[in-house]
C-alpha cells in the first residue's frame, strides 16, 4: 500500500488530474493521449524528454540556463494562450482613457481564451520575426475557431482587445493603413483624375478593379490568419442585436444616449485673440505636444475631454471654442460601408444593427454593402452579384442567417480613432480578451525617471 504513495506516484497523480481537467476544459479528448507522455515523464522514464541535459550527474551552468530558458518559454507561451497577455498601447485612439505607452494586463479568461488558429509560431511574436521581418508563424497546422469557457460575456462599454478585422490582407510597405482603404483610396484618385479629363465616366467597380491590380503590381501583399492580425483596443459600443446611431457626435444605442466617459475626447477648434496659449497651460491639462496643432497664429485644433474644453474656454485669450463635427448628410468615402447613398460620416452615422448569431437579415443590392464582408470573408461563403440577383454559394438568396455574433467598437478619442465606423463589424472569433489594469506606463515625451508614469501603474481600466 505504501508503494502507491511514493513521491513519484503522487506527483504523477497531481499532474494527471490537472491535465485531465484542462483536456475537459478544451473539449478535445484526443489530448488524453498526453497522459502516456506524463506517465513516462514521472513513472517509467523510458525516454529522456529533456534530451539537452543529463538525467544523472551534474550539468554545466550553460545547460542549466538553457533548461530554465526552455521551461520559461513554454510556461509563458501557455500563459499567454490561456490566461493573460501583455498589450502595449501604440496609438492615441483611446486617450485619455488609455495613453500611448500604457502596458495592459489583458485577461484571456474574461470571455474565454481562444485556441490558436496557427499553433506553430515563434514565441512572443504576433506576426513578424524580430530580425528577418518575415512571418513568425507556420500554416502547417491550422485549427478552426474554438473559444473555451470563460468567466463572462462581452458587455456594452467594455474595453476590448481584438484582432484587426481588416488586417487579413496587408500591404507590407504600408502596414499602418488597411489594404482595403489603400485600394479604395487609389480608386478614388483614379476616378478623380478621369473626372478632370475627357474620359467617359466609369463604374465604381471598374475603378476598384483597376486600383486593386495596381496595388498588387506595385507592392508586396501578404495574408494573415485571424490570430496573427494586429491587436487593437477599443470600447465595445454595440453588442449583438443592438442598434447603433450617431448624431452630431452623440452616440445612441437602442435609441438611448451612451453616457460620455470623463476621459472621452472630441476634437475642438480653439480660437484666440491673436496670442498663443502658454505651453505650461497645456502641460497642466495633460495635453501632449503631439496633440497640439496650430492652424494659424490664433487658432488651434485640439483633442479635448469635456472638462478640458471647459477649462480652456475660460482662458482670457480664448475667444471661441467648438467641436469640429462633420455636417449631417456630408458623405465621407472612408466611412463603412463606403456608400454615397447613405451619406454617413464619423459624426453622423447609422442607424446600423449589429448582427447576432442565428438572426436572419433580408438582403437586396441596397443593403448588401453592410453585410458582404461578413458573408464572403468572416463566414467563408462564395458571394457574387449578377445584375440584381445575389448568389450565396451559387444559390440565389434574398436573406442570410449569421453564424457568429458581432460587435461595434469605437475609440474614446472619437476623432482620432480608426474603428468600426471605418471598417465595420468585429466578429466574435477576433475577440482576444479584456484589459484589466495598467501594469506599466511609459511617457515617450519625458526623460529619465520621469518617463515612468507611476500614478498610472496598477490603475484599473474602466
Amino acid at each position: 500500500m505504501t508503494e502507491l504513495f511514493t513521491r513519484k506516484n503522487i506527483r504523477f497523480a497531481i499532474a494527471a488530474i490537472i491535465y485531465i481537467l484542462i483536456v475537459i476544459w478544451i473539449g478535445n479528448y484526443w489530448f488524453l493521449i498526453g497522459l502516456a507522455l506524463l506517465y513516462d515523464i514521472y513513472i517509467s522514464e523510458k525516454i529522456n524528454w529533456t534530451f539537452w541535459k543529463k538525467r544523472t550527474g551534474k550539468n554545466s551552468a550553460i545547460i542549466e540556463w538553457l533548461d530554465a530558458l526552455i521551461f520559461a518559454v513554454i510556461a509563458v507561451t501557455l500563459i499567454n494562450i490561456f490566461l493573460f497577455q501583455n498589450y502595449r498601447i501604440p496609438t492615441g485612439s483611446m486617450e485619455k482613457s488609455l495613453l500611448i505607452g500604457d502596458h495592459l494586463f489583458v485577461s484571456k479568461l474574461a470571455y474565454g481564451p481562444r485556441m490558436p488558429n496557427t499553433p506553430i509560431a515563434f514565441p512572443f511574436t504576433q506576426h513578424t520575426m524580430p530580425l528577418t521581418k518575415g512571418k513568425s508563424w507556420s500554416n502547417l497546422i491550422q485549427w478552426p475557431y474554438k473559444r473555451l469557457i470563460g468567466f463572462g460575456r462581452v458587455k456594452n462599454n467594455d474595453a476590448i482587445v481584438f484582432n484587426f478585422p481588416a488586417g487579413d490582407t496587408v500591404v507590407v510597405e504600408e502596414q499602418e493603413t488597411s489594404y482595403y482603404e489603400i485600394v479604395r483610396r487609389n480608386a478614388r484618385e483614379m476616378q478623380q483624375r478621369d473626372s478632370y479629363g475627357s474620359q467617359i465616366p466609369r463604374s465604381k467597380e471598374y475603378y476598384l478593379k483597376m486600383a486593386r491590380k495596381e496595388v498588387w503590381d506595385r507592392f508586396e501583399i501578404i495574408y494573415r490568419p485571424v490570430d496573427r492580425r494586429d491587436n487593437y483596443v477599443k470600447r465595445c459600443i454595440g453588442i449583438p442585436g443592438d442598434s447603433v446611431m450617431i448624431r452630431s457626435g452623440v452616440v445612441y444605442v437602442n435609441s438611448r444616449i451612451v453616457p460620455e466617459n470623463e476621459t472621452q475626447q472630441t476634437t475642438y477648434v480653439v480660437n484666440t485673440n491673436g496670442t498663443t496659449i502658454n505651453p505650461k497651460a497645456f502641460e497642466r491639462l495633460n495635453i501632449s505636444r503631439a496633440d497640439q496643432t496650430m492652424i494659424s497664429g490664433s487658432s488651434y485644433i485640439l483633442p479635448l475631454t469635456r472638462k478640458n474644453s471647459e477649462n480652456i474656454s475660460k482662458f482670457t485669450n480664448v475667444t471661441e471654442i467648438y467641436p469640429a463635427f462633420s455636417r449631417k448628410g456630408t458623405f465621407d468615402p472612408r466611412i463603412f460601408p463606403y456608400s454615397p447613398v447613405l451619406s454617413w460620416n464619423e459624426d453622423n452615422y447609422g442607424p446600423i444593427r449589429i448582427p447576432s448569431k442565428g438572426s436572419t437579415v433580408m438582403l437586396d443590392t441596397s443593403n448588401l454593402c453592410l453585410y458582404e464582408r461578413i458573408i464572403d470573408v468572416y463566414e467563408d461563403n462564395d458571394l457574387r452579384v449578377d445584375r440584381n440577383t445575389i448568389y450565396i454559394n451559387d444559390t440565389p438568396s434574398d436573406s442570410y442567417t449569421f453564424k457568429m455574433d458581432y460587435y461595434w467598437m469605437m475609440g474614446d478619442n472619437r476623432h482620432n480613432s480608426a474603428d468600426s465606423r471605418f471598417w465595420g463589424f468585429v466578429p466574435e472569433d477576433h475577440v482576444v480578451g479584456k484589459p484589466k489594469f495598467i501594469w506599466l506606463s511609459l511617457d515617450k515625451e519625458a526623460k529619465g525617471i520621469k518617463k515612468i508614469r507611476f500614478k498610472r501603474m496598477f490603475m484599473k481600466i474602466k
